[in-house]
């Protein structure tokens, strides 16, 4: 059996690692229609944070990295205030999260609208980011 203890995990040369959380069910207050702020609409969030957490892979402490409990707190508290716009509703989120961990390098965020009043049947629709924290980016 491997033990790490007597053999510490090696890195050749790590290129990118990420926060994910995928297929995030929420029901929004997002929309231009009175009754889809309302009454409100289930949507589909998929977000994928650029962040560095090689500390985190050595200590095995919460602290070395970015919860995803706390993010998705974070998405359900921004996401759960009243915007006609899924754009607005997304640029809200982007600023909240970089502003909460300002160590982000950057950000892919998908929301979909599971039932879009547009009188025609899909799947969703919605709006895709894709961010890069130039502060943050050692080119």
């Amino acid at each position: 059996m491997y033990e790490l203890r007597r053999k510490p995990m090696r890195m050749t040369h790590l290129m990118e690692t990420f926060i994910v959380i995928d297929n995030l069910q929420l029901h929004c207050p997002i929309g231009v229609m009175e009754q889809e702020k309302a009454v409100g609409n289930d949507f589909r969030i998929d977000l994928k944070i650029g962040y560095d957490f090689m500390r985190a892979m050595k200590s095995d402490d919460v602290s070395d990295t970015i919860n995803y409990a706390a993010v998705y707190e974070r998405t359900r508290e921004v996401l759960s205030h009243p915007t006609a716009l899924i754009e607005k509703a997304a640029g809200n989120m982007v600023e909240a999260l970089l502003s909460e961990w300002p160590g982000i390098m950057s950000i892919d965020l998908r929301i979909i609208k599971r039932n879009p009043p547009m009188g025609a049947d899909s799947d969703g629709a919605g709006v895709e980011i894709h961010l890069t924290n130039d502060k943050n980016c050692s080119l």
